[in-house]
């Protein structure tokens, strides 16, 4: 919460020695509910950059997107009603109070500009103490117990907590995985359970039951094994990861909805099929650089399809997904959108993109992500993420190596395709 101080006026700022920081007025709790509702939607906010020296905002934000978990933190963060509404499970971790003191004082001094002596732009200890304590009895103690589901007690410095929370995982009930009673040696070479898998290492991988991948026949093993293969030449690699893509993309066509329809042969004799939905539009997206190498397979299975791009970096500061370039049709929200990516490891891009095209008010059922292959990891974080979109692949790979590569994987897909590096072996390293 201390991104959302409200900026001071003149003439706070003329007696800041006594300007309470501690008081709920202090913050501009509308902007946070503001803010909370739409991360909560899947929408992105600009969280506010709060200068804590000038006491005002800078001309800074960052971009934060909407996530399936929200952390919101703060002493005051229980005060309004309309907040804690928002929020399914509250802590409150109850600190010593001279603990509490000795934090407050280190981080005003070295962070914020300020000292124990007063003077202008400068807090006195007193006061320090004065508005933590008012603001712990008139705004937090009273309300805590009434307001927290759960309080953790802090020992040596940790907090500690007895309970562990989070979805429950695939597999965990049985009407979620289908046949759960066939063993590994039951199950065919294909490999193609309702929402089961077997990956290259022979192990029986559950999946959630939007995720379709392609059948192992002897075809599309024979392709993996080409493109895998470290000895591959540039040219095999994209002849076989494309004759990949051509199949991948008709299998996202069947997920679109269609109609039964009627026509008559040349012949005149009726013949009762199905086509695409009347209304139906189809919007493919890819994530760049690599995904831009399926466009063409979806330029071939649906004519005139409409084409956007997403450029997804991982700074490498925070090791976070950012976003640096994006161009989509404007009416994408009335679109099916065939999300490209040509594999997907911990899922965090493809997350991102679909939280971006959320954003531009896609509906989730909507979505179809398309991907070469993908990790075990990947699968099921996107699929909690986002459990009404379709995901489909031709393989699912059972595990990530400590660079987050997909194992065994294939290595830089990118640079493999689109031949941008001559050392392929620091591809597999």
């Amino acid at each position: 919460m201390d991104s959302y101080y409200k900026p001071l006026t003149p003439e706070d700022r003329a007696n800041v020695e006594n300007y309470n920081f501690d008081h709920p007025n202090a913050s501009d709790i509308d902007l946070l509910y503001h803010h909370l509702l739409r991360l909560r939607s899947g929408k992105s906010i600009e969280v506010p950059e709060y200068d804590f020296v000038t006491h005002s905002r800078t001309s800074k934000t960052k971009t934060l997107y909407g996530a399936n978990v929200i952390i919101v933190e703060g002493i005051l963060a229980f005060y309004s009603p309309q907040v804690t509404k928002l929020m399914d499970l509250k802590v409150f971790v109850d600190t010593d109070a001279d603990e509490r003191l000795g934090r407050r004082l280190r981080r005003d001094i070295s962070e914020r500009g300020r000292d124990v002596k007063s003077g202008q732009n400068k807090i006195a200890l007193q006061l320090i103490i004065q508005h933590i304590n008012k603001r712990l009895k008139l705004h937090t103690t009273n309300s805590r117990r009434a307001l927290a589901k759960m309080e953790l007690p802090v020992m040596n410095g940790t907090v500690t907590c007895d309970g562990t929370f989070g979805p429950k995982p695939w597999g965990d009930d049985p009407s979620q995985n289908g046949d759960s009673e066939k063993s590994a040696d039951q199950i065919s070479f294909d490999a193609r359970l309702p929402n089961g898998w077997i990956d290259e290492m022979g192990r029986q991988l559950i999946l959630p039951p939007r995720v379709h991948v392609l059948p192992s026949v002897p075809q599309t093993r024979g392709m993996h094994t080409i493109m895998r293969d470290r000895d591959t030449d540039q040219d095999s690699f994209v002849f076989y990861s494309e004759r990949l893509m051509r199949p991948l993309c008709e299998y996202a066509m069947n997920l679109l909805p269609h109609m039964d329809v009627e026509v008559e042969t040349p012949q005149g004799i009726p013949y009762r099929g199905r086509r695409l939905a009347a209304g139906t539009q189809v919007c493919g997206v890819s994530i760049l650089r690599a995904g831009e190498a399926l466009e063409s397979s979806l330029c071939a299975v649906c004519k005139d399809v409409r084409l956007g791009k997403i450029l997804i970096q991982t700074n490498p500061d925070t090791c976070e997904p950012e976003l640096h370039y994006i161009r989509l049709p404007s009416d994408i929200k009335d679109c099916f959108v065939i999300l490209m990516d040509s594999t997907v490891a911990t899922g965090a891009a493809a997350i991102m993109a679909m939280r971006i095209l959320v954003e531009h008010d896609v509906p989730e059922d909507h979505i179809i992500l398309i991907s070469l292959l993908m990790a075990i990891q990947g699968v099921h974080s996107v699929a909690y993420t986002y459990p009404k979109a379709h995901i489909v692949t031709t393989a699912v790979d059972g595990g990530l190596n400590d660079q987050y590569h997909i194992v065994p994987g294939v290595g830089n897909f990118g640079d493999r395709y689109f031949g941008t590096t001559h050392d392929l072996a620091s591809t597999y390293t």
